[in-house]
């Protein structure tokens, strides 16, 4: 008598690996993020869901799942930075100053030589 065997893929290659977090779903994802951008999440995610909804297409709702996907990855890797560079937008957004430290177009294209 013989067994049928059924194996995910994450199972084969044994399983997700650590820091790699896939974050598959919306609630994954929302789970992810600093508690200072679950708010625009939600309203991107409703956004994204309305648009679906006129256009029958969830090629918005993936887009935006996407983007929030790599956001969530960075705020994992390393939340303190994330949430540094959050607070230094904030303050650029604010002021209309540049940041801090930082390069301005001109010489930045004069660095890059273009």
């Amino acid at each position: 008598m013989g067994y049928r065997v059924c194996m995910t893929a994450a199972a084969a290659h044994g399983g997700p690996q650590p820091g790699r977090e896939r974050f598959d779903s919306p609630l994954a994802i929302r789970a992810a993020l600093l508690p200072e951008e679950v708010a625009a999440f939600d309203t991107a995610c409703q956004q994204a869901l309305r648009n679906a909804s006129e256009t029958l297409s969830l090629e918005a709702l993936q887009s935006t799942l996407a983007n929030w996907r790599r956001i969530a990855r960075m705020t994992q890797a390393d939340p303190a930075a994330h949430r540094r560079m959050l607070q230094q937008a904030a303050r650029t957004r604010r002021t209309g100053q540049p940041p801090e430290n930082g390069t301005d177009w001109q010489q930045l294209r004069t660095e890059l030589g273009v």
